[in-house]
């Protein structure tokens, strides 16, 4: 069988899914569902993955994830291979726990990340398990509209940001936005996926066309190229915020250390050699500037800016 396409590149967001071999269920106990959320936290913390939403049914799973070092493969080699061999280790068995590879749609995220968080935030009601989705445990539906504290590893701003800039209200707003549709028949945003790849307008589908799969090998079995064209380097990075951050040191090398992990495509520990740090320090840094940009709406102004810039800087 040909192994699904994969179309990598830093910053890429993702809706993932993978289920049960067999549709048996993949989390049995509180401690699997646990557990299964520390390999999450894990993969932030290990290969800079940005988890924005995520649900845990029964027999699968589904996550909105975001890469900004363009390596899916990894991140989620980590976390099936990691729960699979806890499940197994916990029940004395061996062999596949999951059905087949993961599957991973490549998402316009401007276009489709509100959408695809309610449809994953629902899936515990449309499954009639609940009636309500903020009483379904094993999402992040809660924390979203500020009912359970949030762990630092889950990444809510970027979905937030769309319904307002006070925390307090988006949360609300972002209530109502999901709330609206529970008993509501609605048509699943998956429904437009192209390809069974892609979600996203016909302008963002065919730039990923021209700009991934036309020099794509006729080898079905191979994943899809990763990007042809220049990627910023940390060094185009320091130059720009040099020119724009002038009087804060701290700043100004946070900010660093967060845009080369989002356009580099390095590696953590590659960017952190660069700045005299770990691993874990390229992710402890991005998150801290994410954190900030959050509630201070100049200092992301300053920041897109800036990665405007570096855009333009590309052939």
């Amino acid at each position: 069988m040909a192994r699904p396409l994969r179309i990598t590149y830093p910053g890429a967001f993702y809706h993932i899914t993978s289920r049960g071999n067999e549709q048996k269920a993949v989390f049995k106990s509180r401690k699997d569902r646990e557990k299964f959320l520390e390999y999450l936290e894990s993969s932030t913390n290990r290969y800079g993955a940005v988890i924005h939403a995520y649900c845990l049914m029964d027999n699968h799973y589904h996550l909105l994830l975001e890469t900004p070092s363009g390596n899916l493969p990894r991140i989620m080699a980590h976390i099936n291979s990691a729960y699979t061999t806890y499940f197994n280790n916990k029940r004395d068995r061996c062999g596949h726990l999951f059905q087949g590879r993961y599957k991973a749609i490549l998402v316009e995220a401007d276009e489709y990340v509100k959408e695809l968080s309610r449809y994953i935030h629902l899936n515990p009601v449309r499954a009639g398990i609940v009636e309500l989705p903020m009483k379904y445990e094993w999402s992040s539906y809660s924390y979203y509209i500020g009912k359970k504290k949030a762990p630092e590893w889950l990444h809510m701003g970027f979905i937030l940001g769309y319904f307002g800039g006070k925390v307090s209200d988006s949360q609300k707003s972002y209530e109502k936005f999901v709330d609206i549709l529970i008993d509501e028949e609605y048509e699943s945003p998956l429904k437009n996926v192209v390809g069974s790849t892609l979600l996203g307008t016909q302008e963002f589908i065919g730039f990923i066309k021209y700009k991934y799969l036309s020099m794509q090998k006729a080898d079905k079995e191979l994943p899809a190229l990763k990007t042809l064209s220049r990627r910023s380097t940390i060094e185009d990075i320091v130059d720009q915020v040099d020119i724009v951050i002038k009087d804060d040191a701290v700043l100004s090398r946070n900010i660093k250390i967060y845009l080369s992990q989002r356009h580099t495509g390095n590696r953590l520990d590659d960017i952190g050699r660069h700045f005299g740090i770990g691993g874990s320090g390229v992710c402890q840094a991005g998150r801290r500037i994410s954190n900030r940009m959050k509630k201070d709406k100049s200092l992301a102004k300053i920041i897109k800016k800036i990665e405007s810039k570096l855009s333009k800087m590309k052939v």
